[in-house]
Protein backbone atom coordinates (compact mmCIF):
# COMPACT_ATOMS: atom_id res chain seq x y z
CA UNK A 1 0.00 0.00 0.00
CA UNK A 2 1.25 3.24 -0.88
CA UNK A 3 -0.34 6.29 1.37
CA UNK A 4 -0.67 9.54 0.09
CA UNK A 5 0.45 11.15 3.24
CA UNK A 6 3.04 9.85 5.76
CA UNK A 7 3.64 12.23 9.22
CA UNK A 8 7.06 11.37 11.09
CA UNK A 9 6.58 12.59 14.57
CA UNK A 10 3.08 12.08 16.75
CA UNK A 11 3.98 14.88 19.22
CA UNK A 12 1.04 18.18 18.80
CA UNK A 13 2.24 19.35 15.80
CA UNK A 14 2.37 15.93 14.21
CA UNK A 15 -0.78 14.73 15.79
CA UNK A 16 -2.80 18.22 14.76
CA UNK A 17 -1.69 17.88 10.77
CA UNK A 18 -2.92 14.63 11.38
CA UNK A 19 -5.91 15.19 12.62
CA UNK A 20 -6.08 18.36 10.15
CA UNK A 21 -5.67 15.97 6.76
CA UNK A 22 -8.57 13.37 8.23
CA UNK A 23 -10.67 15.85 7.26
CA UNK A 24 -10.08 14.87 3.21
CA UNK A 25 -10.05 11.80 1.53
CA UNK A 26 -6.97 10.60 1.88
CA UNK A 27 -4.81 7.22 2.84
CA UNK A 28 -2.67 9.14 5.99
CA UNK A 29 -0.27 7.49 8.31
CA UNK A 30 1.38 9.05 10.77
CA UNK A 31 4.58 7.43 12.40
CA UNK A 32 6.16 7.76 15.92
CA UNK A 33 9.43 5.61 17.10
CA UNK A 34 7.60 5.63 20.61
CA UNK A 35 5.75 3.68 22.28
CA UNK A 36 3.11 5.69 22.79
CA UNK A 37 2.13 9.74 21.17
CA UNK A 38 3.27 12.50 23.01
CA UNK A 39 6.67 11.34 24.04
CA UNK A 40 8.55 14.05 23.66
CA UNK A 41 8.89 17.29 24.06
CA UNK A 42 4.62 17.38 23.59
CA UNK A 43 4.50 15.42 27.44
CA UNK A 44 7.19 17.53 29.30
CA UNK A 45 6.73 21.54 28.39
CA UNK A 46 4.68 24.11 30.13
CA UNK A 47 1.44 24.01 28.53
CA UNK A 48 0.97 27.67 27.86
CA UNK A 49 -1.37 29.16 25.43
CA UNK A 50 0.78 32.30 24.56
CA UNK A 51 -1.01 35.49 24.24
CA UNK A 52 1.13 36.38 21.04
CA UNK A 53 3.24 39.57 22.64
CA UNK A 54 6.69 37.75 22.74
CA UNK A 55 7.28 36.85 18.97
CA UNK A 56 9.27 38.94 16.61
CA UNK A 57 7.42 40.23 14.37
CA UNK A 58 7.07 38.98 10.76
CA UNK A 59 8.32 35.77 12.03
CA UNK A 60 6.67 32.37 11.99
CA UNK A 61 6.47 32.39 15.30
CA UNK A 62 4.54 35.66 15.11
CA UNK A 63 2.36 34.79 12.38
CA UNK A 64 0.92 31.17 14.47
CA UNK A 65 1.39 32.09 17.60
CA UNK A 66 -1.43 34.88 16.88
CA UNK A 67 -3.65 32.99 14.32
CA UNK A 68 -3.32 29.99 16.81
CA UNK A 69 -4.37 30.93 19.81
CA UNK A 70 -8.11 31.22 19.78
CA UNK A 71 -7.65 28.25 17.13
CA UNK A 72 -6.12 26.25 20.02
CA UNK A 73 -8.41 27.27 22.23
CA UNK A 74 -11.61 25.61 20.18
CA UNK A 75 -9.73 22.56 19.36
CA UNK A 76 -9.33 22.14 22.79
CA UNK A 77 -13.37 22.49 23.48
CA UNK A 78 -13.98 20.47 19.91
CA UNK A 79 -11.43 17.37 21.74
CA UNK A 80 -12.68 18.15 25.24
CA UNK A 81 -9.00 18.75 26.58
CA UNK A 82 -8.73 20.39 29.84
CA UNK A 83 -7.69 23.86 29.39
CA UNK A 84 -8.33 27.60 30.81
CA UNK A 85 -8.18 31.11 29.97
CA UNK A 86 -6.64 32.18 33.12
CA UNK A 87 -4.73 34.80 32.35
CA UNK A 88 -0.53 35.54 32.47
CA UNK A 89 1.48 38.18 34.30
CA UNK A 90 5.12 39.14 32.92
CA UNK A 91 7.02 40.40 36.11
CA UNK A 92 9.62 42.99 36.40
CA UNK A 93 11.78 43.86 39.32
CA UNK A 94 14.40 46.01 38.10
CA UNK A 95 14.70 49.22 36.03
CA UNK A 96 16.13 47.67 33.37
CA UNK A 97 13.75 44.67 33.40
CA UNK A 98 10.87 46.90 33.23
CA UNK A 99 11.85 48.53 30.15
CA UNK A 100 11.74 44.88 28.64
CA UNK A 101 8.18 44.40 29.65
CA UNK A 102 7.41 47.83 28.14
CA UNK A 103 8.73 46.92 24.96
CA UNK A 104 6.80 43.33 25.29
CA UNK A 105 3.97 45.63 25.19
CA UNK A 106 5.22 47.44 22.34
CA UNK A 107 5.84 44.53 20.65
CA UNK A 108 2.18 42.75 21.39
CA UNK A 109 0.75 45.95 19.80
CA UNK A 110 2.56 45.81 16.61
CA UNK A 111 1.75 41.77 16.69
CA UNK A 112 -1.90 43.39 16.46
CA UNK A 113 -2.63 41.34 19.68
CA UNK A 114 -5.31 43.88 22.25
CA UNK A 115 -6.10 43.62 25.61
CA UNK A 116 -2.68 43.30 26.84
CA UNK A 117 -1.73 45.92 29.82
CA UNK A 118 0.71 47.31 31.53
CA UNK A 119 0.19 47.52 35.36
CA UNK A 120 1.71 48.76 38.53
CA UNK A 121 3.31 46.06 41.58
CA UNK A 122 0.69 46.86 43.44
CA UNK A 123 -2.11 46.29 40.75
CA UNK A 124 -0.62 43.13 39.94
CA UNK A 125 -1.07 41.92 43.58
CA UNK A 126 -4.43 42.71 43.74
CA UNK A 127 -4.43 40.15 41.14
CA UNK A 128 -2.26 37.70 42.35
CA UNK A 129 -1.50 38.57 46.32
CA UNK A 130 0.66 35.97 46.64
CA UNK A 131 3.27 38.15 44.18
CA UNK A 132 6.71 39.20 45.42
CA UNK A 133 6.67 42.61 46.78
CA UNK A 134 9.39 43.32 44.76
CA UNK A 135 7.36 43.39 41.47
CA UNK A 136 7.23 46.85 40.43
CA UNK A 137 6.00 46.52 37.11
CA UNK A 138 3.56 43.59 35.35
CA UNK A 139 1.98 43.00 31.60
CA UNK A 140 -1.25 41.72 32.19
CA UNK A 141 -2.62 39.22 29.31
CA UNK A 142 -5.98 38.29 30.15
CA UNK A 143 -6.46 35.97 26.87
CA UNK A 144 -3.49 34.04 27.65
CA UNK A 145 -3.91 30.76 28.95
CA UNK A 146 -3.08 26.78 29.81
CA UNK A 147 -3.91 23.57 28.02
CA UNK A 148 -2.61 19.82 28.96
CA UNK A 149 -0.40 18.99 26.34
CA UNK A 150 0.02 15.14 26.43
CA UNK A 151 -3.50 15.37 26.57
CA UNK A 152 -4.01 17.65 23.74
CA UNK A 153 -1.50 15.35 21.76
CA UNK A 154 -3.47 12.02 22.90
CA UNK A 155 -7.05 13.73 21.56
CA UNK A 156 -5.52 15.06 18.41
CA UNK A 157 -4.57 12.08 16.94
CA UNK A 158 -6.96 10.01 18.55
CA UNK A 159 -9.32 12.01 16.82
CA UNK A 160 -7.39 11.68 13.06
CA UNK A 161 -7.75 8.04 14.09
CA UNK A 162 -11.31 7.98 14.89
CA UNK A 163 -11.38 9.59 11.22
CA UNK A 164 -9.06 7.21 9.35
CA UNK A 165 -5.52 7.88 10.31
CA UNK A 166 -3.68 5.11 10.85
CA UNK A 167 -0.86 5.15 13.76
CA UNK A 168 2.23 3.15 13.27
CA UNK A 169 3.99 2.77 16.77
CA UNK A 170 7.72 2.03 17.60
CA UNK A 171 8.39 3.14 14.55
CA UNK A 172 11.81 4.75 14.16
CA UNK A 173 12.56 5.70 10.69
CA UNK A 174 16.83 4.85 10.00
CA UNK A 175 16.32 5.39 6.77
CA UNK A 176 14.33 7.01 3.36
CA UNK A 177 14.80 6.33 -0.05
CA UNK A 178 13.26 8.71 -2.68
CA UNK A 179 12.77 7.05 -6.33
CA UNK A 180 9.97 7.33 -8.49
CA UNK A 181 8.10 9.85 -6.63
CA UNK A 182 7.46 7.91 -3.85
CA UNK A 183 9.15 7.98 -0.38
CA UNK A 184 9.92 4.77 1.56
CA UNK A 185 10.42 4.97 4.94
CA UNK A 186 12.62 2.00 6.46
CA UNK A 187 12.28 1.29 10.70
CA UNK A 188 14.93 0.14 13.30
CA UNK A 189 12.68 -3.43 13.19
CA UNK A 190 12.79 -3.85 9.34
CA UNK A 191 9.38 -2.22 8.78
CA UNK A 192 8.77 0.01 5.87
CA UNK A 193 5.98 2.35 4.68
CA UNK A 194 6.00 4.08 1.45
CA UNK A 195 4.27 7.17 0.73
CA UNK A 196 3.88 9.97 -1.84
CA UNK A 197 4.20 13.18 0.07
CA UNK A 198 6.43 13.06 3.46
CA UNK A 199 5.67 15.76 6.24
CA UNK A 200 8.84 15.50 9.04
CA UNK A 201 7.30 16.82 12.59
CA UNK A 202 10.42 14.83 14.20
CA UNK A 203 11.23 17.22 17.00
CA UNK A 204 14.70 17.09 18.30
CA UNK A 205 15.15 14.30 15.49
CA UNK A 206 13.95 16.59 12.63
CA UNK A 207 17.26 17.27 10.90
CA UNK A 208 18.42 13.54 10.93
CA UNK A 209 15.25 12.72 9.44
CA UNK A 210 15.41 15.57 7.23
CA UNK A 211 19.28 14.43 6.34
CA UNK A 212 17.90 10.66 5.24
CA UNK A 213 15.76 12.23 2.55
CA UNK A 214 18.28 14.42 1.28
CA UNK A 215 18.15 17.48 3.25
CA UNK A 216 21.14 18.78 4.93
CA UNK A 217 19.60 22.33 5.90
CA UNK A 218 18.16 21.90 9.24
CA UNK A 219 20.75 21.70 12.84
CA UNK A 220 18.21 21.29 15.60
CA UNK A 221 19.82 22.95 18.93
CA UNK A 222 18.40 21.02 21.20
CA UNK A 223 17.52 23.23 25.09
CA UNK A 224 16.53 21.29 27.95
CA UNK A 225 13.93 22.66 30.49
CA UNK A 226 13.75 21.04 33.93
CA UNK A 227 10.60 21.69 35.91
CA UNK A 228 9.26 21.17 39.10
CA UNK A 229 5.29 19.68 39.82
CA UNK A 230 3.43 20.48 43.14
CA UNK A 231 0.49 18.68 44.32
CA UNK A 232 -3.01 19.41 43.95
CA UNK A 233 -3.41 21.03 47.06
CA UNK A 234 -1.31 23.81 45.90
CA UNK A 235 -2.82 24.20 42.62
CA UNK A 236 -4.31 27.47 43.64
CA UNK A 237 -1.19 29.35 44.80
CA UNK A 238 -1.35 30.91 42.15
CA UNK A 239 -4.38 31.94 39.23
CA UNK A 240 -2.42 33.38 36.37
CA UNK A 241 0.45 32.50 34.83
CA UNK A 242 3.55 34.18 36.15
CA UNK A 243 6.42 35.15 34.16
CA UNK A 244 9.44 37.02 34.81
CA UNK A 245 11.26 39.51 32.35
CA UNK A 246 12.60 37.23 29.25
CA UNK A 247 16.43 36.52 29.12
CA UNK A 248 18.02 35.64 26.13
CA UNK A 249 18.11 32.35 27.19
CA UNK A 250 14.05 32.39 27.04
CA UNK A 251 10.94 33.42 28.59
CA UNK A 252 12.38 33.05 32.16
CA UNK A 253 10.98 30.54 35.03
CA UNK A 254 7.56 30.26 35.53
CA UNK A 255 5.08 29.08 38.13
CA UNK A 256 1.86 28.24 36.94
CA UNK A 257 -1.41 26.46 37.98
CA UNK A 258 -2.25 23.32 35.64
CA UNK A 259 -4.98 22.41 33.50
CA UNK A 260 -5.70 19.77 35.63
CA UNK A 261 -4.77 21.25 39.19
CA UNK A 262 -1.53 21.05 39.95
CA UNK A 263 1.16 23.54 40.58
CA UNK A 264 4.35 23.89 38.03
CA UNK A 265 8.11 25.45 38.04
CA UNK A 266 10.21 26.04 35.98
CA UNK A 267 11.71 25.79 33.05
CA UNK A 268 15.35 26.00 32.41
CA UNK A 269 16.77 26.32 29.82
CA UNK A 270 20.46 24.74 28.49
CA UNK A 271 21.91 23.12 25.78
CA UNK A 272 22.20 19.67 25.92
CA UNK A 273 23.59 17.09 23.37
CA UNK A 274 21.07 15.40 22.20
CA UNK A 275 17.25 15.95 22.50
CA UNK A 276 17.06 12.55 24.32
CA UNK A 277 19.13 14.05 27.38
CA UNK A 278 16.00 14.04 29.78
CA UNK A 279 17.69 13.44 32.94
CA UNK A 280 17.07 16.43 35.81
CA UNK A 281 19.79 18.03 37.49
CA UNK A 282 20.53 19.39 41.08
CA UNK A 283 21.50 22.71 39.69
CA UNK A 284 18.56 22.86 37.39
CA UNK A 285 16.35 22.17 39.78
CA UNK A 286 18.02 24.54 42.87
CA UNK A 287 17.95 27.11 39.88
CA UNK A 288 14.17 26.82 39.19
CA UNK A 289 13.81 26.69 43.12
CA UNK A 290 15.85 30.40 43.57
CA UNK A 291 13.74 31.76 40.88
CA UNK A 292 10.33 31.01 42.15
CA UNK A 293 10.93 32.27 45.92
CA UNK A 294 11.82 35.24 44.47
CA UNK A 295 8.43 35.49 42.27
CA UNK A 296 6.08 33.48 44.52
CA UNK A 297 8.20 33.51 47.93
CA UNK A 298 5.19 31.01 49.73
CA UNK A 299 5.55 28.46 47.23
CA UNK A 300 5.41 25.63 49.33
CA UNK A 301 8.53 23.27 47.82
CA UNK A 302 7.88 20.93 50.16
CA UNK A 303 4.44 19.63 48.32
CA UNK A 304 6.81 18.86 45.06
CA UNK A 305 5.70 15.37 43.96
CA UNK A 306 7.78 15.00 40.62
CA UNK A 307 10.33 16.74 38.86
CA UNK A 308 10.78 15.84 34.82
CA UNK A 309 12.60 17.69 32.20
CA UNK A 310 11.45 18.57 28.40
CA UNK A 311 14.26 18.91 25.27
CA UNK A 312 12.66 21.43 23.00
CA UNK A 313 14.05 21.57 19.64
CA UNK A 314 15.47 25.16 18.31
CA UNK A 315 17.35 26.55 15.09
CA UNK A 316 20.12 29.09 15.30
CA UNK A 317 17.69 31.73 13.52
CA UNK A 318 15.26 31.42 16.23
CA UNK A 319 12.48 31.07 14.21
CA UNK A 320 10.22 28.08 13.16
CA UNK A 321 10.62 26.12 10.24
CA UNK A 322 7.87 25.01 8.30
CA UNK A 323 7.63 24.96 4.61
CA UNK A 324 8.48 23.04 1.62
CA UNK A 325 11.97 21.37 1.64
CA UNK A 326 14.43 23.31 -1.15
CA UNK A 327 15.84 20.19 -1.88
CA UNK A 328 13.94 17.41 -1.88
CA UNK A 329 10.55 17.27 -3.64
CA UNK A 330 7.14 16.25 -1.85
CA UNK A 331 8.59 16.75 1.17
CA UNK A 332 7.74 19.49 4.25
CA UNK A 333 9.73 20.25 7.36
CA UNK A 334 8.57 21.34 9.94
CA UNK A 335 10.62 21.55 12.46
CA UNK A 336 12.37 23.95 15.15
CA UNK A 337 9.02 24.35 17.28
CA UNK A 338 9.41 25.46 20.22
CA UNK A 339 7.99 28.29 22.29
CA UNK A 340 5.21 29.15 21.62
CA UNK A 341 4.70 26.10 19.28
CA UNK A 342 1.93 24.32 21.32
CA UNK A 343 0.21 27.34 20.65
CA UNK A 344 0.52 27.53 17.24
CA UNK A 345 -0.20 24.32 16.38
CA UNK A 346 -3.23 24.34 14.76
CA UNK A 347 -2.39 26.87 12.92
CA UNK A 348 0.65 25.37 11.22
CA UNK A 349 -1.46 22.27 11.04
CA UNK A 350 -3.19 24.71 8.60
CA UNK A 351 -0.50 26.38 6.94
CA UNK A 352 0.82 23.13 6.31
CA UNK A 353 -2.76 21.59 4.53
CA UNK A 354 -2.29 24.70 2.56
CA UNK A 355 1.47 23.72 1.23
CA UNK A 356 -0.22 20.31 0.60
CA UNK A 357 -3.07 22.18 -1.50
CA UNK A 358 -0.87 23.60 -3.70
CA UNK A 359 1.89 21.46 -4.27
CA UNK A 360 -0.88 19.33 -5.77
CA UNK A 361 -2.81 17.14 -3.44
CA UNK A 362 -6.45 17.06 -3.83
CA UNK A 363 -7.93 18.04 -1.20
CA UNK A 364 -11.65 16.60 -1.10
CA UNK A 365 -13.51 16.97 1.98
CA UNK A 366 -15.03 14.15 4.00
CA UNK A 367 -18.80 14.65 4.51
CA UNK A 368 -18.89 12.68 7.66
CA UNK A 369 -15.63 13.57 8.95
CA UNK A 370 -16.51 14.61 12.78
CA UNK A 371 -13.84 16.85 14.23
CA UNK A 372 -15.49 16.48 17.87
CA UNK A 373 -14.02 13.91 20.57
CA UNK A 374 -15.80 12.47 23.39
CA UNK A 375 -14.87 13.70 27.05
CA UNK A 376 -12.44 10.71 28.34
CA UNK A 377 -13.11 12.45 31.87
CA UNK A 378 -16.70 12.75 32.06
CA UNK A 379 -17.28 10.03 34.30
CA UNK A 380 -15.22 12.00 36.88
CA UNK A 381 -17.05 15.14 36.66
CA UNK A 382 -20.72 13.51 37.29
CA UNK A 383 -22.70 13.94 40.25
CA UNK A 384 -22.71 11.57 42.61
CA UNK A 385 -26.08 10.55 41.79
CA UNK A 386 -25.10 9.66 37.95
CA UNK A 387 -22.13 8.34 39.32
CA UNK A 388 -24.51 5.44 40.40
CA UNK A 389 -26.59 5.18 37.27
CA UNK A 390 -23.12 4.53 35.41
CA UNK A 391 -21.90 2.17 38.13
CA UNK A 392 -25.44 0.41 37.95
CA UNK A 393 -24.56 -0.35 34.50
CA UNK A 394 -20.85 -1.03 34.59
CA UNK A 395 -19.25 -1.80 38.28
CA UNK A 396 -16.05 -1.46 37.23
CA UNK A 397 -16.66 2.11 37.48
CA UNK A 398 -17.44 1.87 41.63
CA UNK A 399 -13.61 0.25 42.19
CA UNK A 400 -11.15 2.99 42.85
CA UNK A 401 -7.82 1.42 41.48
CA UNK A 402 -6.36 4.83 42.24
CA UNK A 403 -6.64 6.37 45.69
CA UNK A 404 -5.06 9.77 44.87
CA UNK A 405 -6.92 10.35 41.84
CA UNK A 406 -9.75 8.55 42.81
CA UNK A 407 -9.45 7.03 39.49
CA UNK A 408 -11.62 3.69 38.58
CA UNK A 409 -11.19 0.35 36.96
CA UNK A 410 -13.66 1.78 34.49
CA UNK A 411 -11.66 4.62 33.33
CA UNK A 412 -8.61 2.87 33.10
CA UNK A 413 -10.22 -0.20 30.68
CA UNK A 414 -11.55 2.19 28.87
CA UNK A 415 -8.28 4.02 28.05
CA UNK A 416 -7.10 1.05 27.06
CA UNK A 417 -9.29 0.88 24.24
CA UNK A 418 -10.13 4.21 23.45
CA UNK A 419 -7.97 5.49 20.09
CA UNK A 420 -4.77 6.07 20.48
CA UNK A 421 -5.11 3.06 22.96
CA UNK A 422 -2.51 3.32 26.50
CA UNK A 423 -0.48 0.11 25.63
CA UNK A 424 1.99 0.46 28.68
CA UNK A 425 2.10 2.17 32.65
CA UNK A 426 2.62 5.72 31.47
CA UNK A 427 0.19 5.60 28.56
CA UNK A 428 -2.29 4.47 31.49
CA UNK A 429 -1.01 7.52 33.39
CA UNK A 430 -1.26 10.31 30.91
CA UNK A 431 -4.83 9.43 29.57
CA UNK A 432 -6.35 8.77 33.06
CA UNK A 433 -4.31 10.30 36.19
CA UNK A 434 -3.92 7.24 37.44
CA UNK A 435 -0.30 7.18 39.09
CA UNK A 436 -0.20 11.15 38.74
CA UNK A 437 -1.04 11.70 42.49
CA UNK A 438 1.03 12.07 45.83
CA UNK A 439 2.26 8.25 45.92
CA UNK A 440 2.85 8.76 42.13
CA UNK A 441 1.62 5.19 41.51
CA UNK A 442 3.48 3.33 44.65
CA UNK A 443 -0.21 1.90 45.70
CA UNK A 444 -2.33 1.84 42.56
CA UNK A 445 0.92 0.64 40.01
CA UNK A 446 0.41 -3.25 40.86
CA UNK A 447 -3.41 -3.26 39.67
CA UNK A 448 -2.89 -1.02 36.78
CA UNK A 449 -0.71 -3.87 35.93
CA UNK A 450 -2.90 -6.50 36.28
CA UNK A 451 -5.53 -4.48 33.98
CA UNK A 452 -3.05 -4.09 31.09
CA UNK A 453 -2.53 -7.74 31.20
CA UNK A 454 -5.58 -8.16 31.60
CA UNK A 455 -7.29 -6.15 28.72
CA UNK A 456 -4.32 -6.69 26.37
CA UNK A 457 -3.63 -10.38 26.88
CA UNK A 458 -0.21 -10.17 27.67
CA UNK A 459 1.54 -11.67 30.54
CA UNK A 460 2.73 -9.33 33.58
CA UNK A 461 6.35 -9.80 33.49
CA UNK A 462 5.22 -8.35 29.47
CA UNK A 463 3.72 -5.66 31.23
CA UNK A 464 6.52 -1.92 30.48
CA UNK A 465 6.71 1.35 32.05
CA UNK A 466 6.60 3.35 28.87
CA UNK A 467 7.38 0.18 26.03
CA UNK A 468 10.71 -1.29 24.51
CA UNK A 469 12.74 -2.92 27.99
CA UNK A 470 11.20 -0.67 30.47
CA UNK A 471 9.21 -4.13 32.11
CA UNK A 472 7.75 -3.51 35.04
CA UNK A 473 8.33 -7.02 36.24
CA UNK A 474 11.57 -9.07 36.25
CA UNK A 475 10.01 -13.12 36.65
CA UNK A 476 8.13 -14.78 39.36
CA UNK A 477 9.05 -16.02 42.27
Amino acid sequence: MIYDIAIVGAGVCGGMIARELSRYDLRVCLLERANDVAMGASKANSGIIHGGFDPEPGTLKQKFNTEGRELLFDAARELSVPHIRNGSLVCAFTPEEEEQVRELYARGATNGIDNLHLISGEQARALESSLSQGVTLALHVPDAGIVCPYKLTIAAVGNAMDNGVELHRNFEVTGIEHSGGIFTLKSAAGESVSTKYLINCAGGHAGKVAAMAGDDSIEIIPRAGEYMLLDRSEGKTVGHTIFRAPSKEGKGILVSPTADGNLLLGPTAVRVDTPDSTQTTREGLAAVARSVKESVPNVDLSRVITSFTGVRASHAAGDFIVGQSKTVDNMINVAAIDSPGLTACVAIARYVTDILGGMGVQLDRKPDWCGKREDTEAFSKLTDEEKDAVIKQNPAYGRIICRCEEITEGEIRAALHINPPALDMDGVKRRTRSGMGRCQGGFCAPFVMKLIAEERQIELEEVTKNGGSSKMLTGRI
